[in-house]
């Protein structure tokens, strides 16, 4: 290793520099190597010949200990972070952020890094706390960008008070500032610990050395601790909390399965905990159902849905599920009326870990040095929001066609035969998902993600074949957009207008929502296949741009979505609803089709012959039919009022129909039905 050098002249004696990086849970020295790509090390200044007082020790393992300052989630905004030059508007120090993502096209205003100019000779990136704090460690990776390579191996610390007279972190007994490895790829993130905590208000990173034909380009992270100012010169920061009682921390397998058991153990009136099926490393998926009558669909009662944690490495969703549980829990049992409403008029089936395989390796990376994908696929590296079947295409070629909806339905698309062969290509978990679609009549559900903040909406797959993106709607597209917007305005983030857009789209503009295939083309998604194979109308919640946020901003992100979670659930009460009864029995007719003028997307009854169909408001002209009965149509309206607006049908079977079941029961066919029979025969004759 090469030996450190300073750059001061006070003269201090020298000291070893302890570098810890924490990986996977152990503690390894990052070692000066030749990088994979042909390229070797480009030295910004010269190093002087290694002696011991500039080796790296290996350490023990170490916790960080302080939380990330906040460049990631967006709590440090952008004019609190500057830099010594940069090579344009797209690669400011506002784009300094860990995990951020750069546009489509280099130089855009979204690139994917802070890089200086080529021609700076001192570069540094420079943020202020905002207040005196103690910063603990760094974390860097190099440029976001799917046509450049670039990223620092190497740099200094310096902190200061007034962002004029600055001080170096150093070797404990050499005197010399310390030079800290760093990348040696774009996107792992890499952690380094300082020798010694310091307390300020400015950090700046100096660039030491970076690949080779590259400019010193970086994306960061700070850790640091708040302290409290003796000479109350800085106001007090706000510390982001919640008031609600619940467990704000992030749960691996074996802690979700105690923290549902803990919630079903205190309300085991309203709850049940069921597994759907099981991962490809054998983790149960479970399900915690909340309900005044668990474990059973009551008639008129809509099945709504939350699904979270089908890429692994976002985390956000899987913990704000584990806190409704708590929170409708603890809410019930204190007698509130809005969950009590929720409770007793739906049924609520909580999915928090669709990708158990997938988070525990998010998990155990840690949520700053987890990076953007690791732990996004399950076990078998199958991304399960591409992974259902593909049922937009057979249902737009019949389309064209003109086979819908008289041969081929506008709903509940079958699954394509090569779908359902053995050896295809098909997720347990995904499996397992389509298997609990088909069980329960689900009305309404969102599907919740992390990276982002904006709602999609279905279509995800763009018509056009091979098209990057195309505003593709649903026939449903007014319902859709009123439920995305529902969330979007509901949620703070998403609601505060002086946030910067996370990575390279102000979604804001459109009011934080989008058709997911105007956004980017998603062949085999959720929210496609749930439309078109059940009655299910579903959403992308894209929670935060932090995909793994801290433990100490769960509080604040909860926060953020309690409202939201809460009332897109109660959007189920929006439209009509019903049941479709046989008229001699009186009992429900299921799978009857209900139909409405003007929108080639149909519904069917439930197993009691009970449906809900999402409508926004206004007149409707709607059918309902079944095989063997004549069909019934009659007018629906829909008001702003809270709902669901009853439209009930009750069915008269056909002659053929009655003469079938009498037939098949072994009874006489009665005389006004056989002169009725006669007269047809006559007819046709």
């Amino acid at each position: 290793m090469a030996q450190l050098p300073a750059e001061t002249a006070n003269g201090t004696s020298e000291q070893h520099v302890r570098i810890r990086i924490i990986k996977k849970k152990k503690v390894i020295m990052k070692k000066r190597k030749k990088l994979t790509r042909p390229t070797p090390l480009v030295t910004a200044r010269p190093l002087v010949t290694p002696t011991p007082a500039g080796t790296l020790n290996p350490a023990e393992k170490q916790e960080t200990g302080c939380p990330p300052l906040g460049l990631e989630s967006l709590r440090v905004s952008d004019s609190r972070l500057e830099a010594s030059s940069s090579q344009s508007f797209g690669l400011g120090p506002h784009r300094g952020r860990l995990n951020i993502q750069s546009g489509l096209e280099d130089g855009d205003l979204y690139d994917g890094a802070w890089c200086a100019e080529e021609q700076d000779t001192d570069p540094w990136f420079q943020v202020d706390a905002g207040h005196p704090t103690r910063f603990s460690g760094v974390i860097t990776q190099g440029r976001n960008s799917v046509w450049r390579y670039d990223w620092v191996t190497s740099y200094k610390v310096q902190f200061s008070n007034d962002s004029r007279t600055w001080w170096g972190s150093r070797n404990h007994s050499s005197g010399m500032d310390a030079v800290f490895p760093a990348n040696s790829d774009p996107e792992t993130p890499v952690l380094n610990l300082l020798p010694e905590p310091q307390v300020a208000r400015f950090i700046r990173l100096l660039p030491q050395t970076w690949l080779q034909g590259g400019t010193p380009c970086l994306r960061a992270e700070i850790l640091a601790c708040p302290v409290s100012d003796p000479n109350d010169l800085f106001p007090e920061a706000s510390a982001p909390g919640s008031s609600d009682p619940l467990d704000f921390r992030h749960h691996n397998y074996k802690a979700m399965r105690k923290l549902m058991k803990q919630v079903h153990e205190q309300c085991p009136n309203i709850t049940r905990i069921y597994s759907i099926g099981k991962s490809y490393q054998g983790l149960k998926l479970y399900v915690m159902e909340m309900s005044d009558q668990p474990g059973e669909h009551e008639l008129g009662e809509p099945e709504v849905r939350y699904v979270a944690g089908m890429h692994g490495n976002e985390a956000l969703g899987r913990e704000l599920l584990l806190l409704l549980m708590q929170f409708l829990c603890h809410e019930f049992l204190r007698g509130n009326p809005r969950v009590t409403r929720l409770l007793t008029e739906m049924r609520i089936h909580l999915l928090p870990s669709m990708n158990p395989d997938g988070y525990e390796i998010a998990y155990h990376r840690g949520s700053e040095l987890v990076g953007w994908a690791e732990g996004r696929w399950n076990n078998q590296s199958i991304d399960l929001n591409h992974n259902f079947a593909d049922l937009n295409t057979p249902l737009w070629e019949a389309q064209d066609d003109g086979k819908v909806p008289h041969i081929v339905p506008n709903h509940h698309l079958p699954l394509p035969t090569y779908y359902t062969l053995p050896n295809a290509t098909v997720a347990p978990e995904t499996r397992a998902v389509i298997k609990w679609m088909k069980r329960i009549p689900f009305v309404l559900s969102a599907n919740l993600h992390g990276g982002e903040l904006v709602v999609s909406y279905p279509f995800d797959m763009t018509r056009t074949p091979w098209a990057a993106r195309e505003l593709t709607p649903t026939p449903d597209d007014a319902v859709f957009r009123w439920l995305s917007t529902v969330y979007a305005g509901s949620n703070l983030a998403m609601q505060d207008t002086s946030r910067r857009p996370c990575h390279s789209q102000d979604f804001s503009v459109h009011g934080n929502i989008i058709n997911g295939a105007d956004w980017h083309t998603v062949p085999g998604s959720m929210n496609d296949f749930s439309y078109l194979h059940t009655n299910c109308f579903e959403v992308t919640v894209e929670l935060s741009c932090d995909k793994f946020p801290h433990e100490n901003e769960l509080p604040q992100e909860w926060e953020n979505n309690k409202d939201a979670l809460l009332t897109y659930l109660e959007q189920v009460r929006m439209g009509i609803a019903g049941v479709v009864r046989d008229k001699d029995t009186e009992l429900g007719i299921a799978d009857a089709v209900i139909a409405v003028d003007g929108i080639n997307h149909d519904v069917t009854t439930a197993w009691g012959g009970d449906y809900w169909r999402l409508l926004t408001p206004g007149d409707y002209m709607v059918t309902a039919s079944a095989e063997g009965y004549h069909s019934v149509t009659r007018n629906c309206r829909v008001t702003f009022e809270e709902g669901p607006f009853p439209c009930n049908f009750v069915l008269t079977k056909t002659p053929k129909q009655r003469l079938r079941e009498l037939l098949a029961a072994g009874a006489k066919v009665p005389p006004d039905l056989r002169r009725r029979l006669e007269r047809l025969r006559g007819q046709k004759d």
